[in-house]
């Protein structure tokens, strides 16, 4: 995957890229022509419509900065030495300095950044968000991002996600799924949300995962998950492998012990349409591992381990009976 900081064509960045296009589209009437050209260059790569946004939310922060401080950044020799890239006038100076000097985070007030980002059916997607942070989103995913002073505030309406986190104390990273809230400063955790409960499975750092406000947050650490249910219920912290819990980010269901009804529920997230497992085979348990992407493989394979068949429902859809 390209650095979200370099352009895989050669050495400029996508931050000079982003800069260059910002000072274009400011400096005069933006013709079809450029606009077109702009567009394209924005699909591009997620990281090109990322990098402007960021310069955008940089320029609108300017306003912030003492006007002694904003004139000795434009003086920098940086910027000088940008001037022959980025052309420019008082933006591009700014631009320039932030770009060179790498002060996206570093404003006392940074700038409000809003987004939605989503995934369709078997498809994974990893976003860059404005503080370094990354999310990687499971299939059939759907995150809005919010970041304000002082909060950094993630909604996963669906599906589920891989948060690397990075580490900032003033402003804590609010993941909300469901019932559940799950508060960091700095760490690497998963999120999954179906629709009776949350999942949190902590890979790295400290994490904490509040329910209802009537009972005390759970803490969790690396090797350590908890659920939420439907009604803000938060389970005691239990032993979790994390590397088989987010097996997805590489393709891999990876199964060990696991009972049908969990096998279930994980495998529907790649199909079409739900699987089913019907109440007598739901307790058998499974330890195999399966590609995400061939789901028909796994259900092929079924009748050989265990004592079940598959049987197709009027809509279409499969279930897992006892045979």
């Amino acid at each position: 995957m390209m650095d979200t900081r370099e352009c895989a064509c050669g050495s400029v960045t996508v931050r000079d890229e982003a800069a260059q296009w910002f000072v274009r589209l400011q400096g005069r009437p933006v013709s079809v022509e450029d606009k077109r050209l702009f567009d394209d260059w924005c699909r591009e790569h997620p990281e090109h419509q990322y990098e402007f946004e960021v310069l955008q939310g940089l320029w609108n922060a300017t306003d912030l900065l003492p006007k002694g401080r904003l004139q000795a950044l434009c003086d920098e020799p940086a910027v000088r030495k940008r001037r022959s890239v980025v052309r420019y006038a008082m933006a591009a100076s700014v631009l320039a300095v932030a770009v060179g000097l790498g002060l996206f985070s570093g404003l006392d007030h940074p700038a409000a950044y809003d987004a939605q980002f989503s995934t369709v059916l078997g498809e994974r997607r990893q976003v860059a968000l404005p503080d370094g942070s990354l999310m990687d989103l499971n299939s059939r995913s759907v995150v809005v991002v919010h970041y304000e002073k002082g909060r950094r505030g993630i909604e996963l309406k669906q599906g589920e996600a891989m948060f690397s986190v990075e580490h900032d104390t003033s402003r804590p990273f609010v993941v909300q799924a469901g019932a559940g809230q799950v508060t960091v400063t700095g760490t690497r955790f998963d999120v999954r949300r179906d629709d009776d409960r949350t999942r949190v499975v902590v890979e790295a750092g400290t994490v904490k995962v509040q329910g209802h406000a009537a009972q005390p947050a759970v803490t969790l650490t690396a090797g350590l998950g908890t659920t939420v249910d439907s009604q803000g219920a938060v389970a005691a912290a239990y032993a979790v492998n994390p590397q088989e819990l987010t097996a997805w980010r590489t393709g891999k269901l990876i199964f060990n012990n696991a009972s049908l009804g969990e096998v279930v529920r994980e495998v529907s997230r790649y199909r079409e349409k739900p699987l089913r497992v019907s109440a007598s085979a739901s307790d058998l348990r499974l330890t195999s591992v399966f590609k995400a992407n061939d789901t028909d493989a796994l259900l092929k394979a079924l009748p050989h381990i265990l004592p079940v068949a598959l049987r197709t429902l009027p809509d279409g859809s499969q279930e897992i009976i006892s045979r």
